[in-house]
């Protein structure tokens, strides 16, 4: 059945929740750099919200290289290894500012909270900072065919929780999961650069911007 008042919230994981976007960056690097490819923070960012599979073959293409199918699997392997290992050392520590205080606020006032990440390792990263039990629904890499910026997780995320997509406010750190969101005509909040994330229908640094009364206003924002 779906509401047909309550908002709903669903959040982007690497960028938004936590950092982990830095621990991509390092093995993404590591691995470019054994092909002889240079690697920068400003190519990093063109892999945000991409799957695995994809960020691969871009960095292939900017490297103008070729592999077997075997090697390609095999370094996708290793990075996903080596990101681990990162993950691995996480804490609640890890959690960006303000994220936890806006989860707990969401919590208290049953606003419906889903996770919506191309990540496939979410629920493990979510494990480790301990923020599991704020999430009703948690969709990732293992569960979508479609990355963004097609819409396919956050579609989910809304069908599991019961809302219409104008229903929901998405949280994203992307471009590409921000064109996901406006694709899916939900309200699209940036977390980061406005200018990289300037189709966003609202911007913050972080969440340590988005008080109560922020929340008010994007709860009652119509596109």
């Amino acid at each position: 059945m779906k509401l047909k008042f309550k908002k709903a919230f669903i959040f982007d994981l690497d960028g938004v929740i936590v950092d982990t976007a830095k621990f991509h960056f390092l093995a993404w690097k590591n691995l470019a750099e054994s092909l002889d490819i240079s690697f920068s923070e400003e190519e990093n960012e063109q892999l945000k919200g991409v799957s695995r599979v994809k960020s691969m073959e871009k960095i292939l293409k900017w490297g103008n290289k070729t592999i077997s199918e075997e090697k390609f699997n095999s370094l996708m392997a290793m990075k996903n290894e080596e990101y681990l290992s990162f993950v691995d050392a996480m804490s609640t520590d890890d959690i960006l500012p303000g994220v936890l205080e806006t989860l707990t606020y969401l919590k208290e006032n049953d606003y419906p909270i889903a996770l919506g990440s191309a990540s496939k390792n979410a629920r493990r990263i979510l494990t480790k900072v301990k923020l599991n039990s704020y999430f009703e629904y948690i969709v990732d890499g293992n569960e979508v065919s479609k990355a963004k910026p097609d819409p396919e997780v956050f579609l989910k995320g809304c069908d599991l929780l019961g809302v219409e997509p104008k229903q929901s406010i998405v949280f994203e750190d992307s471009q590409a999961g921000i064109k996901a969101a406006n694709n899916a005509q939900m309200t699209s909040v940036g977390i980061g650069d406005e200018l990289v994330l300037s189709e966003a229908d609202f911007n913050f640094k972080s969440f340590s911007e988005i008080s109560e009364d922020v929340l008010q206003t994007l709860i009652n924002f119509k596109k």
